[in-house]
């Protein structure tokens, strides 16, 4: 493994880290904005939405989704730069994204619960010629999602329950054969990306570090890092470029949730390039 490089410092709380065309996007929380920075640190921001959180995903077509979370919206960005609604949620809590290589958009979040800071997880399809519908519930915490290349497989990072979820995806997008895909023992983990050997990469915030596992939770390879990693994505010119964001954690309660300006997108070459989606 190559050592560890910054791309980009200086930022937030920095998530959803999505590798298209030549260049990679993520999320600045703490700014509200989706940046895109080329492979020479050169950047712009292409999307600015006060939501937390704010993760993304790309259509087959080429055009990018964002969460609005706080609106209960999905906002799709159209050639001309302009945010149009794609899909209404129906309410607010919502977190990760993922869309499949059919169109399939699948979101996670939280149903309301009073009282609770967080009620039962879930999931939402929104198919390419239909209205969204829930198709996955009581996730206790669910984060990164991923597909596999087949868009045969939904896989969801639990981080309360320290494992990776698995479903399989129906003709319809529907999901079924609700399974463990790994136990994580004591690992949180957070955004996930699919390799071309069927492993997954996940970002672990308390332990600092991006893990490499296989079905059934084997550990193939860890990445330590000096602050926690919150997102991962394979990408670059060969797809073998793992892009972390990273950021000093100082907790849900705390107004800021990171230390002001610590955010980063770390860069590591390893061996087996990315497949399937984010």
């Amino acid at each position: 493994m190559s050592e560890i490089r910054t791309l980009v410092d200086g930022r937030g709380l920095v998530e959803s880290p999505r590798w298209h065309g030549d260049r990679l996007y993520f999320s600045d929380w703490s700014a509200g904005e989706v940046v895109a920075v080329g492979p020479d640190g050169s950047s712009e921001v292409v999307a600015q939405v006060k939501s937390l959180p704010l993760c993304t995903a790309w259509l087959p077509d080429g055009r990018l989704l964002i969460v609005s979370a706080s609106d209960g919206l999905l906002l799709r960005r159209e050639p001309d730069g302009s945010l149009v609604t794609h899909a209404d949620l129906g309410r607010p809590g919502w977190n990760d994204v993922v869309a499949d290589g059919r169109g399939n958009v699948y979101v996670n979040g939280f149903e309301p619960r009073p009282g609770e800071q967080f009620g039962p997880g879930v999931v939402f399809l929104v198919p390419p010629d239909g209205p969204a519908r829930q198709v996955a519930e009581e996730i206790a915490f669910p984060n990164g999602m991923a597909v596999t290349p087949d868009n045969a497989t939904l896989i969801v990072a639990d981080s309360y329950a320290n494992a990776l979820l698995a479903w399989d995806i129906g003709p319809d997008g529907g999901l079924s054969g609700r399974r463990v895909w790994a136990d994580l023992g004591e690992a949180a983990p957070d955004g996930i990306c699919v390799d071309a050997e069927n492993a997954v990469w996940y970002a672990d915030v308390p332990n600092r570090r991006c893990v490499r596992v296989a079905e059934g939770g084997t550990v193939l390879q860890t990445v330590d890092l000096d602050r926690g990693a919150f997102a991962c994505t394979l990408g670059g010119p060969d797809r073998t470029t793992l892009f972390i964001t990273a950021a000093e954690w100082r907790g849900m309660t705390d107004p800021d949730m990171v230390t002001p300006g610590s955010g980063r997108v770390l860069t590591v070459e390893v061996d087996v390039p990315r497949a399937g989606w984010p």
